[in-house]
């Protein structure tokens, strides 16, 4: 059961957040990077989750039409194939969809998914991501609500994002400022639109300084206690302990203490792209360096075919991603957890 079930994808969130440790959530592009992610947590020992955003989608449906529905499906139909080498459990997920881009991605995937399941078969997608934040925290959860509805019917956990999270991801920005933190009376908002469970479950990327892409130290301040607050005052008025299952996103640069704060405060999940993209490209980089007058036919030379066959620096991109993903799965607690 390398894709994990509607019902194992649940024991997965609430093993994680029992335990106080996170899935390493890698989004990919490729087979490529696909299989990057998959031998990281493999050698980790560690489950994970696997997620495309619209980008990623519209890359993998290939640049004669960019169909991102066509480019998620065809890959989460592979992983279906190949995961099943690997001796590890993954949950596929869609990352970062903003309001004009639902009814090109995730409103087309529930509904494939909703034809599986009314067949008997188990989602293509364990989970979707809907990024409202841009929007109103009115039309966020409005929005949330209507697709919360629809992917509980398909058997789909929802990830909200209800707040901004700072810099650029696939053409959604904020400004890096102090609008970068969920605040109690949001997550009260939250709690009385999407409930806590009994209308769906669903993720929450709440916002504590988050910033997606590359930054250096103190140019971003993390308050990771913040989720504490959430949780103990909506979990207080509701009379249940820690209600939150949160995402955190913009973890690439974080420090060792800001990712146990938050493991510590209810984050079962935690994205990882920029710092993934790097390591699959970085060995790549090396090589082409290395064997500049191989890959290159240089002053009318012929080059070196095997330096420049993709198979070669493939195999190097494979690697060095994976021992990033591994490296995450350290560092989330999550090594050694997989599900036997």
């Amino acid at each position: 059961m390398p894709i994990a079930t509607p019902e194992v994808y649940n024991e997965m969130l609430d093993r994680a957040k029992a335990g106080k440790f996170a899935y390493p959530a890698i989004n990919v592009t490729s087979s490529q990077t696909l299989h990057a992610a998959l031998r990281g947590f493999a050698e980790a020992e560690s489950d994970g989750i696997i997620q495309i955003s619209t980008g990623g989608a519209e890359f993998l449906g290939g640049q004669h039409n960019k169909d991102m529905v066509t480019g998620a499906v065809a890959l989460a139909e592979f992983a279906h194939i190949v995961a099943a080498k690997y001796d590890i459990t993954v949950a596929l997920h869609t990352d970062h969809c903003p309001k004009d881009k639902l009814d090109g991605y995730v409103r087309p995937l529930l509904a494939v998914s909703a034809e599986r399941v009314a067949k008997g078969l188990n989602p293509l997608f364990q989970s979707h991501m809907w990024d409202g934040s841009a929007e109103t925290l009115n039309d966020n959860l409005a929005i949330g609500e209507e697709l919360l509805a629809q992917a509980r019917a398909a058997k789909i956990i929802l990830e909200v994002e209800i707040t901004p999270t700072g810099g650029e991801e696939d053409g959604v920005s904020h400004e890096i400022n102090d609008s970068l933190y969920t605040t109690v009376n949001d997550a009260v908002r939250t709690a009385e639109a999407l409930g806590l469970g009994e209308k769906g479950r669903y993720l929450l990327a709440a916002s504590f300084g988050n910033v997606h892409g590359v930054y250096k130290p103190g140019n971003v301040v993390l308050r990771p206690e913040l989720l504490r607050d959430l949780q103990d005052s909506i979990g207080a008025q509701y009379g249940k302990q820690d209600p939150f299952d949160f995402v955190f996103h913009g973890g690439s640069g974080s420090s060792a203490e800001e990712i146990a704060t938050a493991l510590e405060n209810g984050v079962v999940k935690m994205n990882l792209d920029t710092d993934t993209q790097y390591a699959f490209t970085r060995p790549v980089v090396d090589h082409m360096f290395r064997n500049y007058d191989g890959v290159l036919k240089v002053d009318g030379e012929v080059g070196k075919k095997n330096t420049y066959d993709p198979r070669t620096w493939g195999k190097l991109a494979e690697a060095g991603m994976a021992a990033r993903v591994l490296e995450a799965a350290q560092q989330l607690r999550s090594a050694g957890t997989r599900l036997k």
